[in-house]
């Protein structure tokens, strides 16, 4: 049976290196305007944060989306 949530499989580290690598975490954080993205970004802080942080998690989970489907182009 397969799953119809595109995120299925995806770990929160792989999309946020993803991310990170597709952007830098300079725009990243001109995208999604959190803290750990802002000052002294590290995917570790980074992943703390996002797992104790619903709303945070859900943004960089949907820009993933954006940048896989080729909606997400760093041009934003």
């Amino acid at each position: 049976m397969k799953s119809n949530d595109p995120l299925h499989g995806i770990t929160l580290e792989a999309i946020l290196n993803h991310l990170v690598n597709h952007y830098g975490w300079v725009e990243l954080s001109f995208i999604i305007p959190i803290n750990c993205f802002k000052s002294k970004p590290s995917v570790k802080s980074s992943l703390t944060f996002l797992r104790k942080t619903p709303w945070a998690r859900k943004k960089v989970e949907d820009l993933y989306l954006e940048v896989v489907s080729g909606k997400g182009g760093s041009d934003r």
